[in-house]
């Protein structure tokens, strides 16, 4: 479990396909307190530890096709400035919202909008693949980071972010036709289902 409030981006450095899996290779400024079968949360999508290499401050973690089908890692390229966070401690302050690590599905920028010392962002996705459960100032996590939705309509909402999200987050890369993975509010997600059911057995 996780909390949306990302640590710090990560940088890969080096992609390798074998077979079906795909293992990538990132750089980051506490690779030495990472240890093997850590779980961490990598623009939202919860991937598995399992190498680590201190002295370069490097570590891999592995994705199989079904990942890479439902996420944006697809687009990931040597380069790429990912946002991490590692898993939830039980100990610590719950600061963002309750974030699984699990993609919904994918979404597209259309929009960038400079906000006077903030941004304003806008994203649209296939509603065929996810129906619409976003809602005015709930919560919804992009690309790991834990925001709170703006405008809400079928298939698009958008999001405001503050200057210090903008410079920590890889938010900063966004432009139109950026995409990002989403996860839902995991509340608004059960909700959904138990309506669903409800109004099937009333058929």
């Amino acid at each position: 479990m996780f909390t949306g409030i990302i640590e710090t981006t990560a940088r890969v450095v080096a992609i390798e396909k074998e077979n079906s899996n795909y293992h990538f290779t990132l750089e980051v400024p506490f690779a030495g307190e990472l240890a093997i079968d850590q779980s961490m949360a990598h623009d939202g999508c919860c991937l598995t530890v399992v190498k680590v290499d201190r002295e370069r401050k490097q570590y891999t973690v592995t994705a199989m096709d079904e990942t890479m089908l439902k996420t944006n890692l697809s687009r990931w390229q040597v380069g790429t400035e990912v946002n991490v966070e590692r898993s939830m401690r039980m100990d610590g302050r719950f600061d963002g919202h309750i974030v699984q690590g699990h993609v919904d599905l994918t979404a597209t920028c259309t929009r960038v909008v400079d906000d006077n010392g903030s941004w304003r962002f806008y994203f649209e996705y296939d509603p065929a693949k996810a129906p619409s459960i976003t809602v005015p100032k709930g919560s919804i996590s992009i690309n790991g980071v834990s925001l709170t939705v703006v405008d809400s309509k079928p298939s698009m909402f958008s999001v405001a972010i503050i200057p210090y999200t903008y410079k920590v987050t890889n938010f900063h890369n966004f432009q139109p036709g950026t995409v990002v993975n989403i996860e839902f509010d995991v509340f608004g997600k059960y909700v959904q289902r138990l309506l669903e059911q409800y109004m099937a057995a009333r058929q």
